[in-house]
């Protein structure tokens, strides 16, 4: 086996030594609706001496995810019901999701929108598509900011991203260009100064939002792609999925923010899992992530403080999940310092 090629079938991970014999028919079976991807940058972080390994857990098939309970929806947030030409998502009024792929370089076994990617998965846009929607941008003068999702658009050659942002710099209410990806933390030899130059090609703003949910996954190979996108201008953001046995303890949320912000990341969206089929062995309930959540305040700087989320299924848009910090008592306000500590604050004049 080619240790430097990605891992893609269930004998792949066996013979790499990721997954038991007596747990490879389970595997197999996975693989049969599920795409499966592990980057040579991951699977060199996996401790095959842990069985719960976190990097393993993201990454590594599992039989449960045949599994599908009865609120598991395969189009979790909605993005079919809001599609109003091929490729686009336009849930909100002042920007659109432009999914020009949906292949990765890896596959997260939690991914809200596994129905739709690997080679099972929609494609990537035909060319007819992509003019479609295209004209759907333009033709609407509201849209201040493109997200490019998918799939991971960084997948795409330095060739093809010059050529969308070439198209997008023609539309002048377009300001912003956002990029959702994984590639930094998972191939981060891919982000070299050809890729860096097509992501600024159009001289929009461009903004990237890493994806990573462990600390570890900040390898110093994936801080120094994360420098070379930050030092030729481009603004990282980041964003996290809450998930049992991955990221569910305070300690280590506060390890993966601070490694954020000490990578020049701004910490974003820690999302709540979303109802993707197969994934209810990584939900935790909203209550446990809130509690979580609201231990990181005082715990870290507020530099690294992520906004908890909730993509309401459906379709409906996100929900910030907050602390209940404030409680209104009396005309008064009880108020819980980080220490659970309680205060009252007046109220106006």
């Amino acid at each position: 086996m080619n240790a430097l090629r990605p891992l893609r079938t269930p004998a792949e991970l066996a013979e790499a030594g990721f997954v038991a014999p007596e747990r490879l028919a389970g595997i197999e079976a996975v693989a049969e609706r599920y795409a499966i991807a592990i980057s040579p940058a991951m699977a060199a972080l996996i401790d095959h001496n842990d069985p719960n390994d976190p990097i393993a857990r993201q990454f590594v098939p599992d039989a449960a995810e045949l599994t599908t309970t009865p609120e598991e929806r395969d189009d979790p947030i909605g993005d079919l019901a809001h599609s109003p030409v091929e490729g686009i998502v336009h849930r909100y009024p002042d920007r659109v999701l432009l999914k020009a792929v949906h292949v990765c370089p890896v596959y997260c076994r939690f991914c809200f929108r596994r129905e739709m990617v690997g080679p099972q998965g929609l494609g990537t846009l035909s060319a007819p598509a992509m003019d479609k929607a295209f004209a759907y941008i333009a033709a609407h003068p509201e849209i201040w900011e493109v997200i490019l999702t998918g799939g991971d658009p960084l997948v795409l050659s330095p060739r093809r991203l010059t050529e969308i942002m070439q198209r997008l710099a023609a539309i002048d209410h377009v300001k912003i260009v956002r990029f959702h990806t994984r590639v930094p933390v998972v191939e981060p030899e891919r982000v070299d100064q050809d890729l860096i130059a097509a992501l600024k090609a159009s001289g929009k703003t461009a903004y990237v939002a890493l994806h990573a949910n462990h600390p570890r996954e900040l390898t110093p190979e994936a801080r120094a792609a994360c420098a070379r996108l930050v030092d030729l201008g481009i603004v990282m953001i980041s964003q996290s999925v809450l998930l049992k046995g991955v990221n569910d303890d305070p300690d280590t949320l506060a390890t993966l923010m601070r490694a954020f912000v000490e990578t020049r990341v701004k910490p974003y969206y820690l999302h709540h899992p979303d109802l993707a089929p197969g994934t209810s062995h990584f939900r935790l309930s909203i209550e446990e992530g809130r509690t979580l959540v609201a231990s990181l305040r005082g715990r870290i700087s507020g530099l690294c403080q992520p906004t908890y989320i909730l993509d309401i299924p459906g379709g409906h848009g996100k929900a910030v999940i907050g602390p209940d910090a404030i409680r209104e008592n009396g005309g008064c306000h009880t108020v819980s310092d980080f220490r659970g500590g309680e205060h009252t604050y007046p109220p106006a004049g």
